[in-house]
């Protein structure tokens, strides 16, 4: 039971807004492409350009990204969706846990939505499969969620913490697992687990060179069972150039996929496009 209520809090903790604002002045730069243990999009000269990142911010530490609306207000929306397992979480796994929601992805897929997958390096090894070919669908990319699903910050949500010497290597980690699954459409943004951090993460963090990524809309879909409460959620916090967070964890957020069979059409009845965080950001 302790287990059960921790990754409750994990997954309760990503639809809390408990982290500090970003670092002031931190703007969109597409200047860095993805960290050297991150694979970067195939090609070169006339191929496609490398994400946009942010500037660092003072003292070098890791931007975050937040909500802007943008220049134009166009309607766009980014759905993002945390792929959740901690470092020892194998032995449910191995006892029939279904940390993954391949449903889900092919949700996605048939209705035509761009997505951000934001990923643990625990989850693409149990799921290298899955990993490589959400990692290699260029509807999709894959976002660094850390490799243990560990907090980078303290108290966040009765997770475990990571040292801060050992912040940088555990979120390369992740990367390496991204590439050793044979994912390619991988992007140099993170996301804190729990959204949980503080300046001493965010200069800890430094070394790996990503740029951080919050969201302004909770989808709520933590252990919820009702894909309606789900959708309404989503559908009445849903602005110009929203970043929405909801969860591919078919244990856990068990109501997430039918509650996009709603979420999906409203929305572009609305007048709004799916975008993934790149694109987002590469519109300012």
């Amino acid at each position: 039971m302790a287990v059960i209520g921790l990754l409750g809090a994990a997954l309760l903790g990503c639809g809390e807004d408990a982290a500090p604002p970003p670092a002031p002045g931190a703007r969109p730069t597409a200047v860095s492409p993805a960290p050297s243990s991150a694979p970067a999009r195939p090609g070169s000269g006339a191929g496609p350009a490398a994400p946009p990142t942010l500037a660092a911010g003072p003292q070098g530490r890791t931007p975050v990204y937040e909500r802007r609306a943008g220049r134009s207000g166009e309607k766009v929306v980014a759905l993002t969706f945390d792929a959740d397992m901690t470092a020892d979480q194998g032995p449910r796994a191995a006892r029939g846990e279904r940390f993954d929601n391949p449903e889900l992805i092919a949700t996605l897929r048939r209705l035509e939505v761009d997505a951000t997958v934001f990923m643990t390096g625990r989850w693409a090894e149990e799921y290298p499969d899955q990993a490589r070919s959400i990692g290699t669908d260029p509807r999709f990319e894959i976002a660094n969620h850390s490799y243990s699903h560990y907090a980078f910050a303290e108290p966040c949500y009765g997770l475990p913490t990571v040292a801060a010497p050992d912040m940088a290597a555990d979120v390369r980690r992740a990367f390496d697992s991204f590439r050793n699954a044979g994912a390619v459409n991988v992007v140099p943004y993170f996301r804190f687990p729990g959204g949980c951090y503080d300046d001493t993460a965010l200069h800890a963090l430094a070394p790996a060179r990503v740029t951080a990524v919050q969201w302004d809309v909770v989808g709520g879909d933590a252990f919820a069972k009702d894909p309606d409460a789900v959708a309404e959620q989503v559908l009445s916090g849903v602005r110009p150039g929203s970043v929405v967070v909801l969860h591919c964890t078919r244990s856990a957020a068990p109501a997430t996929e039918r509650a996009l069979r709603r979420v999906v059409p409203e929305l572009r009845a609305r007048g709004y496009r799916f975008v993934k965080v790149s694109e987002l950001m590469r519109a300012g």
